[in-house]
């Protein structure tokens, strides 16, 4: 792999975790942050491709799976949690979850 396409693509991986970050951090509603949370747990994953590539090792691999392994457990419980406090309350912004408590 060239250093020029090296270092595009981290350059790519680095802004889609910001890319992510900010839409965590910007957003209201929950189900875009979930999104958003997809979307910086991208960016590492693709950084970690792109090295096992550079230096010709399977780690890079393993840690992708394992990236893969880990956002799908967010989103499983995500979703559930969502679903529940949609049930619950009807509440799709995260800013009234402070007022859910007892």
């Amino acid at each position: 792999m060239s250093d020029t396409a090296f270092t595009g693509l981290i350059l790519l991986a680095g802004a889609l975790f910001a890319v992510g970050c900010f839409g965590v951090l910007a957003r209201r509603a929950i189900l875009v942050q979930l999104l958003s949370l997809e979307i910086a747990l991208s960016g590492p994953a693709l950084a970690f491709i792109v090295a096992g590539a550079r230096h010709g090792q399977a780690a890079g691999q393993g840690m992708f799976v394992l990236i893969l392994v880990l956002a799908a457990a967010e989103v499983a419980l995500g979703l559930a949690l969502y679903l529940r406090l949609r049930r619950r309350s009807d509440v799709t912004d995260s800013d009234t979850l402070r007022e859910l408590r007892h």
